[in-house]
């Protein structure tokens, strides 16, 4: 009984190796854009406002809940101590200041409560 690899070598075929492309398919690594992912414990908003924070990164993507005029999502990453947290929210403020100042990541900052809004400070 003659196994796989001596039957290839019997029969002269020429296999290709693993870093080959023989059908020049696209890698999904060579087209796809690096997404980082914010990863942390979440906190709700209300549990972090008046303590510092380190922000170190945020995404703003669409949002599940429809109602919202401007239908946006605000992810926020951020140190707390020496931990990593995460907070979701729909504040057109805090969108605004984060969008404003995204250059300047990572930044301290408190997140204050002025009335029916939150602010960072």
């Amino acid at each position: 009984m003659v196994n796989t690899r001596e039957w290839i070598q019997l029969m002269d075929i020429t296999m290709p190796e693993a870093t080959e492309n023989p059908t020049n398919v696209r890698k999904f690594s060579d087209f796809a854009a690096d997404e980082h992912i914010l990863d942390g414990d979440k906190l709700k908003i209300a549990d972090i406002v008046n303590r510092e924070i380190e922000i170190i990164g945020y995404r703003i993507t669409d949002s599940k809940f429809t109602e919202r005029k401007h239908g946006k999502c605000l992810t926020v990453q951020f140190n707390l101590g020496k931990k990593t947290h995460v907070f979701f929210t729909g504040s057109e403020v805090l969108i605004r200041q984060i969008e404003k100042y995204k250059e300047h990541i990572p930044f301290l900052s408190t997140i204050q409560k002025h009335y029916r809004y939150y602010v960072l400070s």
